[in-house]
């Protein structure tokens, strides 16, 4: 356990008990996490869909969307961040050049994928309302215009914002980890300022056929650099401490947005909380990212930080493997699950969303994304072992030096 003063010395001056990075290993914990929420991000994507019901967002102020942004700031970190340590900025900027080209190529390549599945869709049924529902109209209204604002990420149908996002905050992330370094606690104030300067000024990327982009990039980022700040805390080797009065705060504040979610009107009977219990119940900005919704992400993630069982015992079950496998692969599964998510939409329209129909498509879809995250998880390691084997070949097939 870290003390606390330890935590502060790292928020800070950015530095860790030892001198320097600390040798880190897979957390099981991140992979399992990431899975869950990128399934629920694939049956929440199928609006009218009975089980969206039940998924986190209808019990609290955050989503999985939330999750993948936070995780996906800690992932970068221990990815990217041991390179800048040990190999330069130049070399980790390679690195993340190479990452943001295959997220740029997948996007586009899903942004084509779909709109061959809603014209496949429209012309079978002759309904164009698929059309309208996933905003692909400029698509096909006006291709080339569409097809250019789409490679400047200027056009972004419905459920194809995600990966936007990332781009963006991975090509921040440089400026982000070097300023970590220096001082957590700075960085997370400047953060906080860029976004709350954004929503005061209206700021947003330009998106040719809404307001603008639905993830506002200026406001999500400051879930990225808390992610960000988590992952330099593992790289530098501080533990999370035992304190029990942040572990009341983090579940009480769980609890109120759980009871504000399932209840109608104030609950508490507060007079006081009436207009704030109104405007969380019709829902809180995701766009420009509500003060409740990151509160309710980083209660979340205190919570599992200090009560999921760190290493691989969450990997004992058959679930916590099946989870994981989705988790490590998050690129391939969130993609395959965005596209059965549209086709999925489809699905349950045409068959007046009939119970049945959507428990099978659901069922069919996690069952499908599992198997893709499993599979490439096997495949990876007879590449890898393929390749450990190829080197030491070469290395007893060449000759020794006399």
């Amino acid at each position: 356990m870290t003390p606390p003063f330890s935590i502060l010395h790292f928020l800070l001056l950015g530095r860790g008990p030892g001198q320097g990075p600390v040798e880190v290993q897979r957390d099981a914990r991140i992979d399992v996490i990431r899975g869950l929420a990128l399934l629920i991000i694939f049956i929440n994507h199928m609006p009218g869909n009975v089980l969206a019901g039940y998924t986190p967002h209808n019990f609290g102020f955050s989503d999985a969307a939330d999750v993948f942004v936070l995780l996906a700031g800690v992932s970068a970190t221990l990815a990217f961040g041991g390179i800048v340590e040990k190999r330069g900025l130049a070399i980790a900027g390679l690195r993340i050049g190479a990452r943001l080209w295959t997220l740029y190529i997948a996007h586009i390549a899903m942004f084509i994928i779909v709109c061959g599945v809603v014209a496949a869709a429209v012309t079978r049924t002759q309904n164009p309302v698929y059309v309208e529902a996933i905003n692909i109209q400029p698509f096909f209204s006006d291709t080339f215009s569409a097809l250019v604002d789409a490679l400047l990420l200027r056009y972004q149908p419905s459920y194809l914002d995600i990966l936007p996002l990332y781009i963006v905050l991975l090509a921040g992330f440089p400026l982000i980890y070097c300023a970590a370094r220096r001082s957590p606690a700075l960085t997370l104030v400047a953060s906080i300022a860029l976004w709350q300067g954004a929503v005061g000024l209206g700021l947003n990327l330009p998106n040719a056929h809404a307001a603008g982009w639905f993830f506002n990039p200026f406001a999500w980022q400051v879930i990225f650099t808390c992610g960000v700040v988590l992952g330099l805390g593992v790289q530098r080797g501080v533990s999370v401490p035992r304190l029990w009065w942040l572990d009341a705060v983090a579940l009480g504040y769980v609890l109120l947005s759980l009871v504000a979610k399932v209840s109608s009107g104030n609950p508490l009977g507060l007079a006081v909380l009436n207009d704030w219990f109104d405007s969380v119940q019709l829902g809180t900005d995701k766009t420009n990212l509500a003060w409740s919704r990151l509160m309710h992400v980083l209660a979340l993630a205190w919570l599992a930080m200090r009560w999921l069982p760190a290493g691989g015992a969450l990997l004992r079950p058959a679930i916590g493997r099946g989870l994981a496998a989705v988790g490590r692969h998050a690129l391939d599964v969130f993609c395959a699950g965005t596209v059965l998510s549209i086709l999925g939409q489809i699905v349950l329209a045409e068959t007046g969303f009939a119970l049945l129909p959507q428990l099978l498509y659901s069922l069919a879809g996690v069952t499908l994304l599992v198997g893709l995250g499993m599979f490439l998880t096997w495949y990876q390691s007879i590449t890898l072992s393929g390749a450990r084997e190829m080197r030491v070949s070469a290395q007893q097939a060449s000759p020794s030096p006399r």
